[in-house]
């Protein structure tokens, strides 16, 4: 999913918000708004980073790991490339991705393909390759969201504003048209009015076929090197009005975030 950022009609110099005590300027190119939930969205980017402050990071590499209520977790080494949107993760444990095979595997995406690497052979089972190419752009995409929800394509809707635990929200839809054939998937974000960030989220998993009854997403950030990053994520089934339910959370933290490690392309080529 390589999508460029929305091209602007106006530049201005910016500061983004002053974390720790540090001010950053950075040149940024205001979009011609949708709608008032367009630019909702594009202030909250402008909170947490823009897409262009990831790139002067160039890569980075953290521990994914991925807990369901059943005890079974999968724990990766993530490596992505911003500029290209290249993506690699190497599963230590993997009792949630191709358990069936014991040991090492290994996942990449150099712009163009996929491949798999079990104990350091190749894997070319088109089964298998399939989780991959839904595992390497849709964890690439969840570390990128935020900022990449101002890419072409997408198409706003402002649905009011709405109060949870005691916090005011505002809530945008977000949908998308890539000029594909199949669905896309849909979010419904909520915006909190006093910090401008996304506390919380639903969306669909058109892949695996949650369309109707959507997941509800939790999110809790942390400052890493200048950006926001929603490092502690958890997630469960819920209704379109963000209903709760007993069921337990399946969660997703990503710990040992490093920005700027030289990441050589032939990391992410078969």
């Amino acid at each position: 999913m390589k999508i460029k950022f929305l091209s602007g009609i106006l530049t201005l110099l910016f500061i983004s918000c002053g974390f720790n005590g540090k001010e950053k300027e950075e040149t940024a190119s205001v979009p011609k708004f949708q709608n008032n939930g367009h630019e909702l969205v594009y202030n909250m980017v402008q909170k947490v980073g823009s897409y262009d402050l990831l790139k002067t990071k160039k890569d980075v590499v953290y521990t994914y790991t991925y807990q369901t209520p059943d005890g079974k977790a999968d724990i990766s080494t993530e490596k992505y490339v911003f500029d290209g949107e290249y993506s690699y993760g190497a599963y230590m444990q993997h009792e949630r991705t191709l358990p069936e095979l014991e040991g090492l595997i290994e996942q990449g995406y150099d712009g163009s393909n996929f491949w798999l690497r079990h104990n350091g052979e190749y894997v070319e089972s088109e089964d298998q390759l399939q989780r991959v190419k839904f595992n390497r752009p849709t964890n690439f995409y969840w570390f990128t969201m935020m900022q990449k929800l101002l890419d072409d394509g997408i198409t706003y809707e402002y649905l009011g504003e709405k109060t949870v635990n005691n916090k005011a929200y505002d809530i945008v839809k977000i949908s998308f048209d890539f000029a594909k054939s199949k669905p896309t998937d849909i979010y419904q974000v909520y915006i909190n009015k006093e910090t401008g960030l996304i506390d919380q989220f639903l969306f669909t998993v058109v892949d695996f076929g949650v369309i109707e009854t959507p997941y509800l997403m939790l999110l809790e950030y942390e400052n890493i090197d200048g950006i926001l990053i929603p490092v502690n994520r958890k997630y469960k089934k819920s209704t379109w009005d963000s209903a709760l339910n007993n069921d337990p959370w399946i969660t997703v933290t990503w710990t040992n975030i490093k920005f700027n490690n030289d990441l050589k392309p032939e990391l992410f080529k078969k």
